[in-house]
């Protein structure tokens, strides 16, 4: 009898999957695009040999900020993050993720200060969280970035439409898009474009402003890389466009937006930046590298498309050098 018992047990014991890796996630702001994300870290594991299930225990946690709605809301918000940075730190994993540049700003000291390595992704400019540049990460975390050079994203607006010189940039107080409009801002005037930003709060609604910089004569819009975009089923976008469509002005859309209405699309592919941020946690958890020792990657190919039936609208023809670099939507 004792024999059997003890057969029992080791049979149990080569049934249970032993969960040989572990890694909390931290999030700010549900949005598709973060999913998306998390979605493309979990496949490159996977790819690698790290499964969910099998070898691997993931907890994720999601901050929701859609409603932020002022300074006490901001607070809270930030109390959240610190919380569950505490939280993480005491399940002692063997890596964190973060997502978005809130979750990586508010929480890596503590992570960090625990030895814990940590991976980023949907972060627009590193150096708002202490790298060096876009491209060195620091000592303790390295990750992918979001970033491109807005100027990139200018030459393909003027590509799409050559008449462009007036842009109207609507933005949150999200840090990447702040980053941002005021990189853009800075770089537009090589290119002979006027930028004119406005920001407003993520509980506030578009139109107004949409319609105060139609008419202070924008003979565009931009949407950047800003979470205020993706909230509420994407509500302040479709609102753009609705404007966008009444005063027949086109939107570039420098993030690849869900919504059909932009005339022009290019920016990073979510999934992809998550799977670059999965082969930095891969490097640290098989291979012993040190987060510091691996560079930020990025996605260096935009994914660009045109929608030839807004173009139609418009009565704009587009370029063939630019439907050659790009795809239809």
């Amino acid at each position: 009898m004792k024999k059997l018992v003890i057969l029992f047990a080791a049979l149990m014991f080569l049934t249970v999957p032993c969960f040989a890796y572990h890694i909390e996630v931290l999030q700010v702001t549900k949005v598709q695009a973060f999913d998306d994300t998390y979605n493309g870290f979990l496949e490159e594991l996977a790819k690698n040999g790290i499964v969910e299930g099998k070898n691997l225990t993931v907890k994720r946690h999601i901050i929701d900020a859609s409603a932020d709605a002022g300074i006490w809301k901001k607070i809270v918000i930030l109390m959240k993050i610190k919380s569950a940075a505490s939280d993480i730190v005491k399940a002692k994993p063997d890596l964190v993720m973060t997502i978005s540049t809130p979750a990586t700003k508010y929480s890596m000291d503590k992570v960090i200060g625990a030895g814990i390595p940590l991976v980023f992704s949907c972060v627009a400019n590193p150096p708002i969280i202490g790298c060096p540049s876009v491209t060195q990460p620091a000592k303790g975390f390295t990750g992918a970035t979001l970033y491109q050079d807005p100027l990139n994203f200018l030459v393909l607006a003027q590509m799409a439409k050559p008449d462009t010189k007036k842009i109207g940039l609507i933005h949150s107080d999200d840090d990447n898009a702040i980053a941002f409009a005021q990189e853009m801002s800075r770089k537009a005037s090589s290119l002979g474009i006027t930028v004119v930003a406005k920001q407003i709060e993520k509980s506030q609604p578009i139109r107004p402003a949409a319609l105060e910089l139609a008419k202070a004569g924008v003979d565009s819009f931009a949407i950047p890389l800003d979470a205020y975009y993706g909230i509420r089923n994407q509500e302040h976008g479709k609102t753009l466009f609705a404007v966008a469509r009444e005063k027949k002005l086109p939107v570039f859309a420098f993030v690849n937006y869900d919504e059909k209405g932009a005339l022009l699309y290019a920016g990073p592919d979510f999934t992809y930046i998550g799977k670059l941020s999965g082969k930095q946690a891969v490097a640290i958890l098989k291979d012993g590298k040190k987060p510091e020792s691996l560079p930020i990657l990025k996605q260096e190919e935009l994914n660009i498309y045109v929608d030839k039936d807004i173009a139609q609208e418009l009565g704009i023809k587009i370029s063939d050098r630019l439907l050659k670099a790009a795809k239809l939507r």
